[in-house]
């Protein structure tokens, strides 16, 4: 217990009288205490007369023929992806935390080994996405070795896939989602996607609503005589209608209506959208986003799937947040500079965050990956592994 104080820290005074009340105060803190756990393996050999060379069975935590062990490997890969610490700074926090030397090389070493091992888990992560309810899908550009690639994202609440591809193309869509996905997907408003062959579809309403703010603003920069009423009350219209959907969207997922009277609220929409869409126009983008809203071989069958569906979300923004993380790494690791570089920033991020969407931490899921069989680390990636 601490004594009390001879002195007053705010006047000075030292006419201080003892109180018989304990004062107490709770403080949580760190210990660093580097301590690098060095395990000899001692192994009964036997000789193989087929490859004529002696063999041993690696024991339980034990990876053959590595100094390192898959608890480090496993923490530098989470770090690296889980936390988008450059590889210089990993090697320094080792250094530094645990007294373990190595160069940023090794970490990378780390990664490959956890892709090569990771490989058939993302195979069957993606096969498991293509026979999935729903799923969301979005693209963002990436660089390989200095060249335009792009990052394709598709996952919900419990998957998620990322695919570095050379092409924003239909091919590449069909790579992630197979060509006929079963289920329903939500994108923006990218022809590639079509080439899925979706069993529904969802358009991403915040797109269309932010679509419809810049064309108002565009014909509002316009001289009075040049800007078109009607354009503008479209537009209007057209956002309030796309709101008021997606506030009866949140009352269907919070079970605060019946989806039979969203259903019939689907029709209205529809019915009030077909009003909206008649009145001609003369602005060329209000026109052109008219033409699209009209047509049933682009956005008009996809604009409500959500209010058959209470669990569909009306907007694509699990599939933005999704691709946000891999925007801020794009801007540490200023892209890859192979195939085999995109091939890990495609694996590894892909069952880092899949773990964390089944309820397991990234970190117990690597050591698995690192130390286990395959059949293994699959079980400690899902949380129901049947």
């Amino acid at each position: 217990m601490w004594p009390p104080r001879r002195f007053c820290p705010h006047c000075k005074g030292t006419d201080l009288t003892p109180i018989a009340e304990i004062k107490e105060h709770l403080q949580e803190d760190i210990v660093l205490a580097p301590r690098p756990q060095v395990t000899c393996f001692k192994h009964h050999q036997a000789f193989c007369a087929d490859c004529r060379r002696p063999v041993i069975q690696a024991a339980e935590g034990e990876m053959l023929n590595c100094p390192i062990g898959p608890k480090t490997k496993a923490l530098a890969v989470f770090l690296r992806y889980g936390m988008r610490v450059p590889y210089r700074k990993v090697e320094e926090l080792f250094g530094v935390l645990f007294g373990m030397r190595f160069v940023p090389a090794s970490a990378m070493g780390f990664d490959r080994t956890a892709t090569r091992k990771g490989q058939p888990l993302y195979e069957d992560l993606k096969e498991k996405l293509r026979v999935a309810l729903t799923a969301n899908a979005d693209e963002t550009s990436w660089r390989q070795d200095g060249i335009g690639h792009y990052l394709w994202y598709a996952g919900n609440e419990e998957l998620a896939l990322y695919h570095i591809d050379r092409h924003r193309s239909a091919e590449a869509a069909q790579l992630l989602l197979g060509e006929d996905f079963p289920g329903v997907l939500t994108t923006d408003g990218y022809a590639a996607y079509n080439a899925v062959n979706a069993n529904d579809r969802q358009s991403c309403l915040a797109h269309l609503i932010r679509h419809c703010k810049e064309i108002r603003q565009e014909i509002q920069l316009k001289a009075p005589r040049f800007q078109d009423s009607q354009s503008l009350q479209f537009v209007d219209e057209l956002r309030c209608l796309f709101k008021n959907a997606c506030a009866l969207g949140g009352k269907l997922r919070a079970g605060k209506i019946s989806p039979a009277t969203a259903l019939r609220r689907r029709r209205s929409y529809y019915r009030k959208l077909e009003t909206i869409c008649s009145r001609p126009l003369r602005d060329e983008k209000a026109l052109v986003l008219q033409r699209r809203l009209t047509d049933e071989d682009k956005d008009k069958p996809r604009l409500f799937t959500f209010l058959k569906y209470p669990n569909l979300q009306p907007t694509n923004n699990q599939a933005e947040r999704s691709l946000r993380g891999m925007v801020i790494f794009r801007k540490i690791c200023m892209g890859t500079r192979s195939s085999g570089g995109s091939n890990t920033h495609s694996v590894l991020p892909s069952l880092l965050l899949t773990a964390q969407r089944q309820g397991r931490h990234p970190l117990g899921f690597l050591e698995t990956l690192f130390g286990a069989k395959t059949q293994t680390a699959q079980a400690a990636l899902y949380n129901d592994s049947s």
